[in-house]
C-alpha cells in the first residue's frame, strides 16, 4: 500500500510488485488539524486494506510520504501545514489501524519518495543523479546521487523552499523561504495579491477577483490570456525557477531534472524558459549535461514512490 499525505488531500493505492497500481482512492482533509487527520489516515487505510482483502492481495507492507520531516526511529513526523502534527507519531497511527500488526510501515519525506517514484516507474528510470524539483503548495526538492538519497543529518536536505535568491532578507520569507514565498502555487497567489494591492489602478483580468480566492491556477489562466500582471508574475517565477535549476545543476551534476507537483501542470510550456534563465546563472559544462523534463506520474509520483519503499522495506538508503 503506498499513501500520499499532502496539504490538502490524502491520496492511496494497492501496488502489486512490478509497479502496477490498483484500488486508487483519495479524499480532502477538509480542513483537518491533529489527531482529527489521523483518524482520517486510520479510516482510510482500513477501507484500503479491505480492498485488497476483497481482491484477495496479501498486503505486506505500507509506505507513506509526508509533506515534511520524517524521526525515522521514533516513527513521528513534522509536517508544517498540518496544525497539530509538531511531532505526530503517524506510524504507530497507521499500524494501530491494522489488524495484522506484522504489516511493514515505511514513512518517508514527499521528496524522497517523489524522486523514488520517477527512478521505479517514471521519467527517471535508469538514473542514478537526478532531481525532482516538486512545485506546489510548497517547494522541495528530492535528490539522488550516484543512486543513493540525500537526507543530511536530519532529513532536511531538498528542503530548497529556503533557497536564498533575493536579498536583502525580508521577514515575510521567515515561514516559508525567499524561493517558495515567490515562486510556489501559492507563493504565485501572493505575489499577485501583493501587485494588485501596489497597483490600483491596475484593471485587468484579476482585477475582479477577490484576493481570499485568487490561486496559481487563475494566475496561469490569466497568463494565457496575456493580462500584464499576471505575466509580471509568472515571468518573476520563471526567473527563480531558473536560478534554482541553476543552483541545483551547479551542486549535483544530475542527469536530469524532473519538474512536477501541481503547478507543473500549467507551467510546464515554460520549461524552455526555465533553461534559458539557468544557463545564465550554472557552471557552464553542467548545465549543458542536465535536461528538464516533466514528471512522468504527475501527481502521483509521491504515492509511487512511498510504494517502493514499502516494497523496498528500506527508506535509509536506495
Amino acid at each position: 500500500m503506498g499513501l500520499d499525505l499532502g496539504a490538502t488531500k490524502l491520496s492511496g493505492a494497492l501496488f502489486r510488485p512490478d509497479g502496477r497500481m490498483c484500488g486508487y482512492s483519495s479524499v480532502s482533509l477538509e480542513k483537518r488539524t491533529g489527531n482529527d487527520v489521523g483518524l482520517m489516515i486510520g479510516n482510510f487505510v482500513k477501507e484500503l486494506a479491505g480492498k485488497a482483502f476483497i481482491e484477495k492481495l496479501e498486503l505486506e507492507a505500507i509506505g507513506c510520504c509526508v509533506p515534511g520531516i520524517v524521526y525515522h526511529d521514533a516513527g513521528k513526523v513534522w509536517a508544517p501545514n498540518i496544525p497539530g502534527w509538531e511531532n505526530f507519531p503517524l506510524k504507530e497511527t497507521i499500524r494501530n489501524a491494522m489488524e495484522n500488526k506484522e504489516v511493514i510501515v515505511i514513512l518517508d519525506n514527499d521528496r524522497a519518495c517523489s524522486i523514488m517514484g520517477e527512478v521505479w516507474q517514471g521519467s527517471a528510470k535508469g538514473c542514478r543523479n537526478a532531481i525532482f524539483l516538486a512545485v506546489g503548495t510548497g517547494i522541495g526538492a528530492g535528490i539522488i546521487s550516484n543512486g543513493q538519497i540525500i537526507r543530511g543529518q536530519s532529513d532536511i536536505a531538498g528542503a530548497i523552499g529556503w533557497l536564498a535568491l533575493n536579498p536583502p532578507f525580508k521577514d515575510k520569507y521567515i515561514p516559508v523561504g525567499c524561493f517558495e514565498y515567490h515562486a510556489s502555487g501559492d507563493g504565485l497567489a501572493k505575489v499577485a495579491i501583493e501587485y494588485l494591492n501596489d497597483n490600483p489602478a491596475y484593471s485587468g483580468i484579476l482585477s475582479n477577483t477577490k484576493t481570499e480566492l485568487l490561486t496559481a491556477r487563475l494566475v496561469f489562466d490569466a497568463f494565457d490570456q496575456g493580462d500584464l500582471l499576471a505575466e509580471k508574475v509568472i515571468r518573476q517565477a520563471v526567473t527563480y525557477w531558473g536560478m534554482a535549476v541553476a543552483n541545483l545543476a551547479s551542486l549535483f551534476n544530475p542527469e536530469m531534472i524532473i519538474f512536477g507537483g501541481g503547478v507543473f501542470g500549467p507551467a510546464l510550456v515554460l520549461l524552455g524558459d526555465i533553461m534559458e534563465e539557468a544557463r545564465k546563472w550554472a557552471q557552464p559544462i553542467s548545465i549543458n549535461q542536465v535536461s528538464l523534463v516533466s514528471s512522468a506520474l504527475g501527481t502521483n509520483a509521491g504515492l509511487y514512490g512511498s510504494a517502493f519503499m514499502a516494497l523496498t522495506g528500506d527508506n535509509k538508503t536506495h
